[in-house]
């Protein structure tokens, strides 16, 4: 009998090989201060152990030493956590990982699907809004990735009672920033979104920029049929979008620390996410590399 393929799954820790050719690069290294115990690597898996565990803080699990101590107090990693954030290292990482991408030539940028989501927040803090079609309050993002799942632009955020419409033009100009930055060139890219996103400005918007819109008609609020050309809409690409940025959400749920916004600081939020998106992304590396091997 056949032996099935073996799963591929989200990494929740890195190898010391990957994080040094990763991640290290990307990190702020203090000069000062008392010598640490424990390497950036050890630091970097506790945090990501935390992002898959959804725990607080004081009840991370931590290794014990030789002695039988707990070998690191868990507010040195908080505070490596926030150096690392503050110095914007986790964006760096993201924007590093789709730059790799680009290099191996794993992007395909054929069609990009965008939609947004919303986190609910029952602790309060800063940057949300009281959502009436989901009834939480919380915060949203809107996010870009390819047919692959792979987050292809930084995330735009905004509370949750604000329109996602607005928020494409807001989000447009950081697909751009990065295409740029990784040499991506996106000039007839397909830019598929739901009847949400469907208006005059969105459309000229992604037209500006030398792409091609595939917006699913939205008729409500319509008194009449619209006028003019009929607007360009594939249906076989908008269903892809089930499989791609949905899926993308999806798999964001297993870092069960992003599916509640316990953080008051909302910065601190959006750094677990975008580590949380590195990792989709590397997964599927991981998942193209392993089917083209055994292919």
């Amino acid at each position: 009998m056949a032996r099935s393929k073996p799963r591929q799954r989200i990494p929740t820790k890195l190898s010391a090989a990957q994080f040094e050719q990763f991640v290290l690069p990307h990190l702020s290294k203090g000069s000062r201060g008392p010598a640490k115990k424990l390497s950036f690597h050890a630091i970097f898996n506790y945090i990501l152990r935390l992002l898959y565990l959804g725990c607080q803080w004081k009840e991370l699990p931590i290794e014990n030493d030789s002695q039988g101590l707990p070998e690191i107090h868990y507010t040195r990693i908080y505070r490596a956590f926030r150096r690392w954030q503050a110095d914007g290292c986790f964006e760096a990482i993201f924007e590093g990982s789709v730059f790799r991408l680009r290099q191996d030539d794993r992007l395909d940028t054929t069609v990009i699907h965008g939609d947004g989501t919303t986190t609910a927040a029952k602790k309060g803090g800063d940057n949300l809004g009281f959502s009436g079609h989901k009834k939480v309050k919380g915060d949203k993002v809107v996010a870009f990735c390819d047919p692959h799942c792979n987050v292809i632009a930084p995330f735009v955020t905004a509370p949750g009672n604000r329109n996602e419409s607005p928020l494409l033009r807001e989000a447009l100009p950081q697909l751009t920033r990065i295409a740029r930055t990784v040499g991506l060139d996106l000039r007839g890219t397909i830019v598929s979104l739901d009847g949400v996103y469907d208006c005059r400005q969105n459309r000229k918007a992604i037209f500006n920029r030398d792409m091609v819109p595939n917006i699913n008609p939205n008729l409500r609020g319509r008194k009449g049929p619209k006028r003019g050309r009929k607007s360009r809409f594939d249906p076989a690409i908008f269903e892809e979008r089930f499989r791609t940025i949905e899926r993308l959400f999806a798999w964001e749920d297993k870092f069960r620390r992003l599916l509640l916004r316990f953080d008051r600081l909302s910065q601190l939020h959006y750094a677990f996410k975008t580590l949380a998106y590195t990792m989709i992304v590397r997964h599927e590396v991981a998942c193209r590399s392993c089917s083209h091997f055994n292919g």
